[in-house]
């Protein structure tokens, strides 16, 4: 789905099936009381810049959530394809909800500044340079706290992505990148290390999550959150 030259209709389907498989996975339960904890310490809006964002799933459940509870967030939805932009902002206004968008390429530059930064499913892509460059560059911009949610290595992450995407799309550029994503998934291990000297090198946490997942949060040490 990174590839610049794939067909808008193929990238459309994907980004579909992408969204059902982030339902699936339950990373909405997993990052939306973390936020909702951050915002109820504000008299103010909490904002939030999600990296990668693709066609916005994430900042769209995480508003309509919000919105139930009372609770106040401003999403900014970051990434680098100019197609998952605009299906970015078709999916919130379609949902009634509001974000901006923004053209990003994290590699090169830095995100804008926020309360929150967050992404999902997108560390697996990178290198450990790469990854290391993201993680430097998202706790950079984040006032309050780091929060992200990716795949862990492991026979079960990579027998789940060879069955369930098949359940629910099918967009073969979902099938073809679910089971090399959870392939290059890292190890918990591995981002530990890679943590080593960004931002200080404290604040971050990582902790395994159901199915196949781990979160990844940092928070400046005298703000660290549980």
């Amino acid at each position: 789905m990174d590839d610049p030259a794939l067909d808008p209709a193929e990238h459309e389907h994907g980004l579909r099936g992408l969204a059902r498989l982030n339902t699936l996975s339950g990373v909405v339960r997993q990052l939306y009381p973390i936020l909702k904890r951050t915002a109820q310490r504000l008299d103010r809006p909490l904002t939030i810049v999600d990296i990668a964002t693709g066609s916005a799933d994430l900042p769209v459940a995480l508003l309509h959530k919000a919105q139930h509870d009372g609770i106040r967030f401003e999403i900014t939805a970051c990434d680098i394809s100019p197609f998952a932009l605009t299906k970015a902002r078709e999916r919130a206004d379609a949902a009634g909800v509001s974000i901006d968008t923004r053209h990003l390429d994290i590699m090169r530059q830095d995100p804008p500044a926020a309360d929150v930064l967050m992404c999902a499913l997108f560390l697996h892509h990178l290198s450990d340079a790469d990854v290391r460059t993201v993680l430097t560059r998202m706790a950079g911009s984040a006032r309050t706290q780091v929060v992200i949610s990716d795949l862990r290595r492991g026979m079960w992450g990579t027998a789940l992505a060879a069955i369930i995407p098949r359940l629910v799309t099918r967009s073969r550029v979902v099938h073809v990148d679910a089971l090399r994503s959870a392939r290059a998934a890292l190890s918990i291990g591995e981002v530990a290390a890679m943590t080593r000297g960004i931002a200080g090198g404290s604040g971050w946490q990582i902790r395994p999550t159901f199915p196949a997942r781990m979160l990844i949060t940092w928070a400046p040490p005298a703000s660290t959150q549980s």
